[in-house]
């Protein structure tokens, strides 16, 4: 098993129409970074006419958004009334509301652009891994349903029944949710931008940035793109273009492991309604299958880190202990990823400079709020009006001790993936 070979990046069919920057354009609004929040933004703003250019300094989808569970959520990680306390009653409130539509606006862009991402919208189910798990998902159940999601709380032997697994006391289902193959769908956002209009442009490193007067000079690859609005959208795989500050995060790492497909005959047994997974425990994991059958587990930690041996062992042992039948299936690929942990669990809005926005920090909920905050960022920029973000825009972020703060939730993930025999229990 090649670890950091991601499943994703073997089994998407979308494909870019890219090539490297080699110069002398002027465009409305340059992107930067061909995540799911970049890639949104440049489709939103050729659809609207406007001239774009994202430049990517891999290829698109390589960070994060490549990397993904392929969750397609409503809302944040937090529940609702903890949004209203963090961001306030009323950027609480039309937070809670944009993200609310986030995977109708994900599945419809897939609809619209014909994005082939292997789309399930069959809901998320979100387990409750002990007692104290359901307490939680009870309250959670309480508040959503008061703010007008469509949840329901589902007693354990439905969620044997809908899983296939053991362990589990229950879970919330939202009817709302799904999956994506989350690189085949960051890819078909570029190729319906660059069908738009938009110019896409791999492997194109941002080396500086300057603003002269009413105009955003870029370097990039070594040549010059003039814009007159910038979007950074780098999220947590920034790469220290001069210029405009860098995204100030917690870097979180978060693994994955894919086994080869199930046998037929487990295949009706394992997520027969396909919903995805994820649980309620502090060192949080997921699962969920592909159109092709094959289970993929994740959880907090970086496998392709120091702790390799531990993870890999923990992941071995949660599928023994969830899917006794599964306990010999090879994992036939491993990988990680980086999530931008913010210390409220809140993206941030921030303007740096005059036209100019930077968008990161959605604490592991990436394909629904980047989507959204994409599309609201090209019409803020192409239009000057905030009113479109779903959040009020900041001068500046800080985030104190981040590296500390990484440190410790890795050793906590290697920790727990130490103690844990039976995940779930």
């Amino acid at each position: 098993m090649n670890q950091d070979r991601t499943l994703w990046r073997d089994t998407a069919r979308e494909r870019v129409p890219a090539r490297p920057f080699d110069g002398g354009a002027t465009v409305d609004l340059a992107v930067i970074g061909g995540g799911f929040t970049g890639c949104a933004a440049a489709l939103e703003a050729a659809r609207r006419g406007a001239s774009v250019a994202l430049l990517e300094a891999g290829r698109v989808g390589d960070g994060g958004s490549g990397r993904n569970v392929g969750l397609v959520n409503a809302g944040l990680w937090l529940p609702p009334d903890t949004v209203l306390a963090a961001a306030g009653p009323e950027a609480g409130a039309r937070l809670l509301d944009a993200l609310a539509q986030g995977p109708a606006t994900v599945f419809d862009l897939i609809a619209r652009e014909g994005i082939d991402c292997e789309a399930t919208r069959a809901g998320t189910l979100h387990l409750a891994h002990a007692p104290s798990g359901l307490r939680d998902l009870r309250e959670r159940l309480r508040q959503g349903n008061r703010h007008g999601a469509p949840l329901q709380l589902l007693d354990a032997a439905e969620i044997a029944r809908r899983t296939g697994g053991t362990g589990f006391h229950g879970a919330l289902f939202d009817p709302r949710a799904g999956t994506v193959q989350p690189l085949a769908y960051a890819r078909g956002l570029a190729r319906a931008a660059a069908a738009a209009g938009a110019r896409i442009h791999e492997a194109t490193p941002v080396e500086n940035i300057r603003h002269d007067g009413d105009v955003w000079t870029i370097e990039a690859a070594g040549h010059s793109l003039r814009a007159a609005a910038v979007l950074l959208a780098t999220n947590a795989y920034h790469r220290g273009a001069h210029g405009l500050p860098a995204p100030q995060f917690v870097p979180v790492g978060f693994s994955q492991f894919a086994t080869a497909p199930l046998p037929e005959a487990l295949r009706a047994l394992v997520l027969p309604g396909g919903e995805g997974c994820w649980d309620t425990a502090a060192v949080m994991s997921s699962f969920r299958t592909d159109c092709a059958g094959r289970l993929i587990l994740g959880g907090i930690g970086d496998v392709a880190g120091p702790a390799s041996p531990v993870h890999a062992g923990w992941a071995r042992r949660k599928l023994r202990a969830v899917y006794p039948d599964l306990a010999d299936l090879p994992f036939e690929h491993a990988w990680s990823g980086r999530i931008a942990m913010t210390g409220d669990h809140l993206p941030k809005v921030v303007a740096p400079a005059p036209r100019a926005l930077a968008i990161h920090g959605y604490s592991g909920r990436g394909i629904a709020p980047g989507t959204v905050f994409g599309t609201a960022a090209a019409r803020t920029l192409l239009s000057g009006d905030p009113a479109h973000l779903p959040l009020p825009v900041t001068d500046a972020h800080a985030e104190r001790l981040a590296g500390l703060r990484r440190a410790g939730i890795e050793a906590g993930a290697v920790a727990m993936h130490l103690i844990q025999p039976r995940p779930f229990a």
